[in-house]
């Protein structure tokens, strides 16, 4: 008997699927297959919100207790094979149901009753997929935080992936906020038995590689093995695979192109490829570590990389996207790139050949070409840390402040002496790394820029020279997002915004950091004004 393609507990039930093609997104899965339709289609491309449903992994806690910890996603770019072992909960099974034998009533769950009461709803199409959301949200705070009422920063965060087309979002805040003022009616498992699936099922479901032929189409596959040798293996016997983690981009060839994806190897469970290890002089990140589980550690060690996080995805992108996923894909867009490239960091791409590592800046060859060869995967990224006198500049420029695709991307590390002799308080450049994405065809470093601000002094008149070497660099493509006049004026903007930022450390200029500030936006405008 051949084993199944995915087993997975669906709210609180185990099944297994051995008929689903392999570019079967979780969406298109539970409004067809499994007649589910609370969750509702919207964008189709992961930006709405109206897909959301809630993810569990089993993980342990500081004591030893094995619990399951649930997150949002987006089921429209989601595929079937990601959910191996793991559990899905879906909208239509929040509710604890009613008896009528023990005259039992119907009970919602916190963020389902919040929005009724607080009037968070009009059409409701958006509506299932805010309060998975705000259950992940309410979930979060009741396992993690001792039911300690979320802040307004992590509410707003939690959100940042659904969009309400007619209600407006402050009565959908309101709910959030007093959520906690509910009887959690999933605090016991007796109630609602969707949260903590069977241990003992749960160990059958993770063991060992799963994988098989679709019964309607024997040229579609899929599979999620656990190891780093059984994917070797696979890719081996099947080189020109498709590889997702997060499948957060992949996804749209399906949803959006209509594109098949025949065979598909999904490596989001291999525990090996989920680390993060720090060491003296660098970071290493596994491909299969999502945004949400490096936030903490970008935000420590660079904190103008983790910045960037919240500007190019929502929470529920990224919970399932990787930046390992980021790299292997190549756009020229993409936003985790070009940083990278400034911090000089490395790759480790790996095969049943063996494994070699190489920079990242001779890794992108053309338009969507790398170094990977086939049956490789790209299995760790290593960062160097950054020292006492260099610093990180990470600028993006979109259309939207949050959830946008980037028109100019840009990042750079500097290397800083103390001073010039004879100028004391003064900087110098001693030495300048960059990054620039949607300048060009891959994500590219600025070589003219970065030879042209070597050994400058830090002040804009400096950087607003050695800024026009740019066209000698990039000939930037004009597209619906902003014409290549637009691109490299701005890239030389953000050169004297450097300039300004690195003499003037303590000023607000980032309209995502005035929040936190004491300035008014008047005095942060006064203050660029009298130092330009």
């Amino acid at each position: 008997m051949s084993k199944p393609v995915i087993r997975f507990c669906l709210n609180g039930n185990w099944i297994e699927e051995s008929s689903v093609s392999s570019d079967m997104t979780v969406l298109r899965y539970l409004r067809t297959q499994q007649v589910l339709p609370g969750t509702k289609e919207g964008c189709g491309s992961g930006d709405c919100g109206a897909c959301s449903v809630l993810l569990g992994e089993r993980s342990v806690n500081e004591v030893g207790n094995s619990q399951w910890q649930y997150k949002a996603i987006n089921g429209c770019i989601t595929f079937i094979a990601q959910l191996d072992g793991k559990s899905l909960i879906t909208v239509d099974a929040l509710a604890t149901k009613g008896s009528a034998k023990e005259k039992t009533p119907e009970q919602l769950h916190p963020a389902q009753q919040a929005m009724v009461d607080y009037h968070g709803s009009q059409c409701g199409f958006c509506t299932p997929g805010i309060v998975m959301s705000l259950a992940a949200l309410h979930e979060n705070q009741r396992i993690n935080k001792n039911s300690e009422p979320a802040e307004h920063h992590q509410i707003i965060d939690a959100l940042s992936g659904n969009l309400c087309r007619c209600t407006g979002y402050h009565p959908i805040i309101e709910a959030a906020e007093n959520m906690g003022n509910y009887e959690n009616n999933s605090a016991d498992v007796g109630k609602v038995g969707i949260w903590q699936p069977e241990e003992n099922i749960v160990e059958e479901a993770s063991a060992g590689l799963l994988h098989n032929a679709s019964s309607n189409d024997i040229q579609s596959q899929s599979w999620s093995p656990k190891t780093e040798d059984e994917l070797k293996s696979l890719l081996a016997q099947y080189p020109e695979a498709r590889i997702v983690a997060g499948a957060t981009d992949i996804a749209l060839e399906v949803t959006q192109m209509n594109r098949r994806i025949s065979q598909l190897v999904a490596i989001n469970d291999i525990a090996s490829l989920k680390t993060i290890e720090i060491e003296d002089d660098s970071i290493l990140i596994g491909a299969g570590v999502t945004y949400s589980q490096m936030e903490a550690t970008l935000n420590e060690h660079f904190p103008e990389f983790g910045q960037l996080l919240h500007r190019f995805a929502s929470r529920q992108v990224r919970n399932n996207g990787t930046m390992g996923g980021n790299v292997a894909n190549a756009s020229p867009i993409g936003d985790t790139p070009p940083v990278l490239l400034a911090l000089g960091a490395c790759i480790e791409l790996a095969s049943s050949e063996g494994n070699r590592w190489m920079p990242l800046n001779e890794f992108f060859l053309d338009y969507k070409k790398t170094e990977q060869k086939p049956g490789e995967y790209l299995r760790m990224i290593r960062i160097p840390r950054l020292q006492a006198n260099q610093h990180l500049k990470v600028y993006k420029i979109s259309k939207r402040l949050e959830d946008d695709i980037s028109a100019v991307l840009a990042a750079l590390k500097f290397t800083l002496a103390d001073f010039v002799e004879g100028k004391e308080g003064e900087q110098i450049v001693t030495a300048v790394s960059s990054g620039f994405g949607g300048m060009a065809g891959i994500p590219k470093a600025a070589t003219h820029l970065e030879q042209a601000l070597l050994n400058k002094t830090v002040s804009m008149d400096a950087f607003e020279q050695a800024a026009l070497v740019l066209d000698q660099d990039f000939a930037p493509m004009t597209d619906v997002r902003a014409t290549s006049a637009y691109r490299l004026q701005v890239a030389q903007n953000l050169i004297q915004k450097c300039a300004f930022e690195l003499s003037n450390p303590n000023s607000v200029t980032r309209i995502e950091s005035l929040e936190s500030s004491e300035l008014s936006l008047a005095q942060v405008t006064t203050e660029v004004v009298n130092h330009a």
